[in-house]
């Protein structure tokens, strides 16, 4: 099961959003020696769920949500 994905993060500069371990950005456990993965608001805005296809249920007053498993 997927972790829940905050959709307004306070300070999303310190942390990876790459995958579901959401490591600090000075300690990743992927190991790959490379930059942080930017959450979704930091490259395209607070409204970043508004836009595009990301098969998000998003409820008015929701905070985080949890991604469902992608279907084939």
């Amino acid at each position: 099961m997927a972790k829940r994905f905050p959709l307004h993060p306070k300070h999303p500069e310190r942390n990876c959003w790459g995958c579901d371990h959401y490591c600090a950005a000075d300690a990743m456990r992927c190991g790959n020696g490379s930059n942080r993965t930017q959450h979704p608001a930091e490259l395209m805005g607070e409204d970043w769920y508004e836009f595009g296809d990301w098969g998000l249920d998003v409820a008015d007053d929701a905070t985080s949500i949890v991604p469902s498993a992608s279907k084939a």
